[in-house]
């Protein structure tokens, strides 16, 4: 059975329609309207092997927040609709990504509890027009909205780019991980019977 989704969610700020392939083949085609936010998009669907499109017009003109945040959202949304019931998946995924001086790690739980654990320090507060603090937005919207424990550690790093661009890359590696069905898992992985 296919895990792919699609949504639209249009708000005052912003008119998102976002399709997202967990089976995938690293496909994206993404008209954000945020360049750099682009550009981790597709670093993240390549290195998931996910398939996404997504077309959003927001109120860049005021900022990035609202179109970063609900992309996010979105793909949160999808993410967890595309999961189904996680009968045999993984559940757990964990990558370390080096960027030149950068070491980023992500791992994920999709336990059914949001939370988001971040530790990471930009040496910058922008990055070309884009805020760097708007990386902890995107990853707590899609933490929140797809039910999922994320963990974010960057060990060390010196370059705001190639630190958020590992996190990028690690985020799709391991959520790749933790989507996988496992032939030998029958069922859902826990205890309690569900996720």
């Amino acid at each position: 059975m296919a895990r792919a989704t699609e949504i639209k969610r249009k708000t005052n700020e912003t008119d998102i329609f976002l399709g997202f392939n967990i089976d995938g083949q690293g496909k994206s085609k993404l008209e954000t309207g945020v360049p750099f936010l682009t550009h981790m998009l597709d670093l993240f669907t390549k290195h998931g092997q996910f398939d996404l499109t997504v077309n959003a017009k927001g109120d860049i003109e005021v900022d990035d927040h609202h179109t970063t945040e609900d992309i996010g959202i979105c793909l949160g949304q999808v993410l967890r609709e595309a999961l189904g019931d996680k009968k045999g998946i993984k559940r757990y995924g964990n990558a370390f990504v080096p960027m030149d001086e950068a070491l980023a790690q992500v791992v994920i739980d999709l336990s059914n509890r949001p939370h988001l654990e971040m530790r990471a320090e930009f040496p910058s507060q922008k990055v070309g027009t884009f805020d760097t603090e708007l990386v902890h937005e995107f990853l707590w919207k899609l933490a929140l909205e797809a039910r999922m424990n994320l963990h974010v550690i960057v060990h060390y790093g010196q370059n705001t780019h190639h630190i958020i661009e590992a996190i990028f890359k690690a985020l799709g590696r391991a959520l790749n991980e933790a989507t996988m069905i496992d032939p030998n898992i029958k069922g859902v992985p826990s205890t309690k019977g569900m996720l």
